[in-house]
């Protein structure tokens, strides 16, 4: 469902009207053999209304903010969390929703991680997706420092490969770490080009980390290069070490805002596939 097909006419003349087909998989094609070798990857082709692989992912489950002021209760309900038509889907739902710790929330969600289960530290991490649009709808693609439970953020470092806060034509791409997070991460508006929005079709968010240095890209467009030189004085790059990734709509926050009248529920995120590469040395 991913794989794309090549049809090509043989150029010698005893082949006219032969076909010559060419699988080609995972990265662009190229006369050059790519430097990317695949690791792990989802491709979330399971059966129609199943639950994401648990091999492979496990639920964050419920509320209080999370550190955002959100309004959801993350869940892992198949209304919420589903594989469906080749995607993985996670919808935000308006409804009351009284979590394991008694208390009702207005918004139903969920968020998925790898945590415990891949961590990797440098490579290239991309991710296919369709994005839910609306005030106070806040979809991401993010990955945290794995050694969190240790270090707490933002010692441990985040890279937020991909942020939307509402904008069709707008994505953010953010590092946080100790001297620079929340409202003093270090991020890169990226505008789409005129007539592509988040919602309308599927883009490629991708990061590809190196020692000291991280490259933000959409649809292998270049978004923005970071080093320890972009830090703030007296700062430290904590990104050395391996990091989990994360995908998740939230509902509401300080940076997005909150839902009003013109917000429709429910927004689904569709995520085609995720896939993590380590350079083919």
């Amino acid at each position: 469902m991913k794989t794309r097909w090549r049809i090509a006419r043989c150029g010698a003349a005893a082949l006219l009207g032969l076909i010559c087909v060419a699988r080609l998989a995972g990265a662009p094609a190229s006369a050059e053999k790519s430097p990317w070798k695949l690791l792990w990857s989802d491709e979330f082709n399971g059966v129609d209304g199943s639950p994401p692989n648990l091999a492979k992912w496990i639920y964050d489950t419920g509320g209080g903010g999370w550190g955002n002021k959100e309004l959801e209760s993350y869940t892992s309900r198949l209304e919420n969390v589903q594989q469906r038509g080749g995607n993985l889907v996670i919808t935000a739902i308006r409804e009351k929703y009284i979590g394991l710790d008694g208390i009702t929330r207005p918004y139903t969600s969920a968020r998925l991680t790898t945590k415990g289960q891949f961590e990797q530290a440098y490579g290239r991490f991309e991710a296919r997706m369709k994005l839910p649009l609306g005030k106070g709808i806040w979809p991401a693609f993010w990955m945290l420092g794995a050694n969190n439970d240790a270090e707490r953020w933002p010692g441990c470092g985040e890279i937020d490969v991909m942020e939307n806060i509402g904008e069709a034509g707008h994505v953010y791409s953010t590092l946080h770490g100790p001297g620079y997070s929340g409202a003093k991460g270090i991020s890169a508006p990226y505008e789409l080009p005129a007539g592509e929005a988040v919602n309308t079709d599927f883009h490629v968010y991708a990061v590809e980390w190196e020692p000291e240095r991280i490259r933000f890209y959409l649809d292998d467009r270049l978004i923005v290069e970071r080093t320890p030189k972009d830090l703030p004085p007296g700062t430290k790059w904590v990104y050395d070490h391996p990091f989990f990734l994360i995908l998740n709509v939230a509902v509401g926050g300080e940076w997005p805002g909150y839902p009003d009248d013109t917000t429709v529920f429910p927004q689904s995120m569709l995520v085609d596939y995720v896939r993590v590469y380590r350079k083919d040395r």
